[in-house]
């Protein structure tokens, strides 16, 4: 039933743009009831977004013996569901909506980012027990540095991004997340 809710989430988004898509419509064309799509989604907006940007989370965290690597999945990961037609029409939308309403705000950080931002933890752990890294980062940056990026060139620049800018991507936010790891390591190193 998930499934079928987001498909149809996506194709009406295609169809008729989010401000004019409603929880009323996607029932209809699922064939469930609006009781269903709200036990699982508190609002059209977290529908929308579950359906389109967000993808289905977690997704396989590749270990691929790396950092740079690691991030590199990931970002491939992120940018088919970022780049589809469905998510360009949202996203501006949805980051307005969110911009005018602390409960959805809060809402949206407390499950999709703390999800992300879960998985950046887990990157950030394999690096620093493969010695990658001197120490962990928070993964709230890690998060920032990798998908910031994307989400700038997909939504606010409408650039075309290939593997290579995904590649270059990946390689800015190791090299940043390290720095961050190197400099709080020699902070910690300092004597008071």
């Amino acid at each position: 039933m998930d499934h079928k809710i987001l498909q149809t989430t996506r194709e009406l988004i295609e169809e008729v743009g989010y401000q004019a898509l409603t929880v009323d419509q996607v029932a209809a064309r699922a064939g469930v009831g609006k009781a269903a799509i709200y036990r699982r989604y508190a609002s059209k907006a977290e529908m929308a977004f579950a359906a389109t940007a967000h993808g289905q989370w977690p997704p396989p965290l590749a270990d691929t013996g790396s950092l740079h690597g690691d991030l590199l999945a990931l970002v491939r990961t992120f940018h088919a569901p970022m780049a589809a037609p469905a998510a360009r029409h949202l996203v501006p939308a949805l980051i307005s909506e969110l911009a005018g309403s602390p409960e959805l705000d809060a809402r949206f950080q407390d499950t999709f980012l703390a999800a992300e931002q879960s998985g950046f933890a887990e990157i950030i752990e394999r690096a620093v027990a493969r010695g990658d890294l001197p120490g962990p980062v928070d993964p709230a940056i890690a998060h920032l540095l990798l998908l910031g990026p994307l989400a700038t060139a997909l939504y606010i620049h409408n650039v075309p991004v290939d593997d290579a800018m995904l590649a270059d991507l990946a390689t800015a936010a190791a090299a940043g997340i390290a720095a961050l790891a190197d400099q709080r390591h020699n902070d910690l190193g300092r004597p008071r």
